[in-house]
């Protein structure tokens, strides 16, 4: 590496970043994911930074090049960020990568050598930018806590996700969804640890030293996208896996009593920033790590007695049913999940078969395959749902919608409603044959009429493609009639307030209407939050649901359960779904890549859900149904 002739650049701190600005940036890292192959050719590198005025700053890097990325280690170190561009997505500011983009990367221990890693050969680092790298090492001791995320062999527990720093040993294929590397640091587990054995696997490595390391060693599966990454690992270099998982199994032996096994897995997914990354030999955590290996007793014995060690293969049969380990069988943890669990994590996984087999009401926690879901036109899967009677009713589709509204049209706008306190009204007729009237009320804010874009309107006699015009107009639309008294809503067949290209219903049983005169009370006559509208006119609004079937198969048994959703499960608005070709291809690709056409279930994504069970009676027969709660799509599918 070179520095090339020294040019001036200005650093923007991180609460001065404008959104459309290209910048440059300091900053220390909070969080990472160590690059990995996005969805499509490019490597992709998720950095969320910090500086001194602790605004913190998420930077979705895009590259190429794997080693064009920046080369982070751990939570403190330093980043530099040439040509970073700011803008805002969902109303926070990240950063992205623009034509340009460069980045240094130093360690943030106080005391270390400031030595710059980046993958290009010429760069620009003056004395200014040491006194910067040492100042926010400086600041971040004070201010950042020190990652308790690292540990080592010695101190890790079950049901635990670290970051280990170690050595590796030997590796190996194991199918094409999971490899093996066999690893060590120099310190023993508190437990023993599992040992994967498979016919005619072939251990790349120097078995001999596997062999006197075998009470130090440990086995660990990383799964699906980091697959790709374990084949190019070289025997003998040092590594860092992130948010590897331990799970404590029981294990039988046939001359021993139940022994507890710790098993490491790394998960498929980039999820909590899981991943594997190279360390040079310059690193300083590689060089602690060589003096624990050069001390370490290699006659540790692992806690286990000579016997256990002797019998070690014999005790892993592949019936899972002796609490064994089996990669081929059914509960193979080859990764988290392709959905994610957001509540009662306490409760145990459970065989669908042992379901089938109890009573209701009951929670339950599974793991399954896909095998196949209802409706497969995605679009005939939107309801709407009222939250008091809980009943679902079906879209009006346009067609229908255009009848409502010409039925509405029958009446002729009565001139006595017109032109309140409320509203100010124009009226027109149309040149189609009846030569039908058409009254607009243009909604006041305090007496004076707001701008379009902030105006609710009221219409009578409107067709359907008159107000969908207007809709993208003005703010809001309600489509009314004239009353004995007072302008009222139409029959709640049709919308009760319509904005843009969404519809909002009412619950014919529930709702008790209002006189629209009601609007008057609303304090804000700008926003017209939906719910508030529906307060003041007595509507109980009715939501926008998913409601699909899906059936589940983990093996031990086939199971239907019923999914009623909003916008949580997808995270996709059930309410956009039909007015959004976007949102409709993501649903699209978020079944096909739990049920993949044309693919044997074998390679289905695992799902894990929570479902309930509940009665219901049909008739004079009881039956018991399920359906899917506090369960969404993972992040890494959307």
């Amino acid at each position: 590496m070179s520095l090339v002739p020294a040019t001036h650049y200005t650093y923007t701190p991180l609460n001065q970043l404008k959104d459309g600005t290209v910048v440059n940036v300091y900053g220390v890292v909070k969080f990472f994911k160590p690059p990995y192959l996005s969805k499509g050719t490019d490597y992709c590198s998720v950095v969320t930074i910090v500086d001194e005025t602790n605004v913190k700053l998420t930077c979705m890097l895009f590259s190429g090049n794997y080693e064009a990325l920046p080369i982070i280690y751990k939570n403190g170190d330093i980043v530099r960020f040439h040509r970073l561009k700011i803008q805002v997505y969902k109303n926070e500011t990240q950063g992205i990568t623009s034509s340009g983009f460069a980045s240094l990367t130093f360690e943030g221990t106080l005391g270390a050598p400031v030595i710059p890693r980046t993958s290009s050969k010429y760069f620009n680092f003056t004395t200014e930018d040491h006194k910067r790298v040492e100042a926010l090492r400086i600041w971040a001791s004070n201010h950042i806590p020190s990652s308790s995320t690292l540990l080592k062999l010695c101190d890790v527990q079950p049901m635990q996700y670290f970051d280990l720093t170690c050595q590796l040993l030997g590796r190996a294929e194991v199918d094409g969804t999971s490899f093996l590397l066999k690893v060590w640091d120099g310190t023993r587990t508190p437990f023993p640890s599992w040992r994967v054995l498979i016919d005619e696997l072939v251990l790349e490595g120097d078995l001999s030293h596997i062999h006197q390391l075998q009470n130090l060693a440990i086995d660990i599966l990383v799964y699906d996208n980091h697959v790709r990454v374990a084949r190019s690992l070289k025997i003998g270099c040092f590594l860092r896996l992130y948010s590897l998982h331990t799970k404590l199994q029981s294990v039988n032996s046939e001359t021993q009593s139940t022994f507890l096994c710790l098993e490491f897995h790394l998960h498929g997914g980039t999820s909590y920033g899981r991943g594997i990354r190279v360390l040079p030999e310059s690193n300083s955590d590689v060089d602690q790590l060589k003096k624990v290996l050069a001390s370490a007793d290699l006659t540790a014995n692992q806690h286990l007695d000579s016997v256990w060690l002797s019998k070690c293969e014999d005790s892993f049969p592949a019936a899972s049913s002796s609490g064994s380990v089996s990669l081929f069988e059914v509960e193979r943890c080859q990764q988290l999940s392709a959905t994610i669990l957001t509540d009662h994590q306490y409760l145990e996984k459970t065989p669908l078969c042992a379901i089938l087999k109890q009573k209701a009401p009951q929670q339950y926690r599974i793991r399954a395959k896909l095998r196949s879901y209802k409706p497969r036109r995605l679009f005939q899967s939107v309801k709407l749902y009222c939250p008091e009677c809980h009943t679902l009713q079906e879209v009006p589709h346009d067609g229908d919608l255009d009848i409502i509204l010409q039925e509405g049209a029958t009446k002729t706008p009565d001139t006595k409603l017109q032109n309140t306190s409320l509203y100010d009204s124009n009226v027109w007729t149309t040149n189609d044959q009846g030569e039908r009237k058409v009254a607009i009320h243009f909604v006041k804010n305090n007496g004076i009429l707001p701008l379009s874009n902030e105006c609710l309107i009221l219409i009578e006699g409107g067709a359907l493609s008159e107000i969908c015009k207007l809709s993208n107009k003005f703010h809001s639309v309600i489509p009314v009639r004239s009353g004995n008294e007072d302008l009222e809503l139409l029959d709640l067949s049709a919308p009760f307030l319509i904005q843009g290209n969404i519809h909002h219903y009412g619950c014919k049983q529930c709702s008790r209407l209002k006189s629209i005169q009601n609007l008057n009370s609303l304090v804000d006559k700008t926003s017209w939050i939906p719910s508030s509208v529906a307060e003041i006119l007595g509507v109980v609004p009715l939501q926008y649901v998913f409601v699909m079937t899906f059936t589940f198969d983990d093996g031990t048994g086939v199971l239907e359960a019923y999914l009623m959703d909003s916008d949580k499960f997808f995270q996709i608005p059930a309410s956009e779904i039909l007015i959004n070709d976007d949102l409709q291809k993501s649903m699209d690709m978020i079944m096909d890549m739990f049920c993949p056409p044309g693919t044997k279930i074998d390679a289905y994504p695992w799902l894990e859900c929570f479902i309930k069970s509940y009665n219901v009676i049909s008739g004079t027969e009881q039956k018991i149904c399920y359906q899917i709660f506090d369960t969404m799509v993972a992040e890494d599918l959307i």
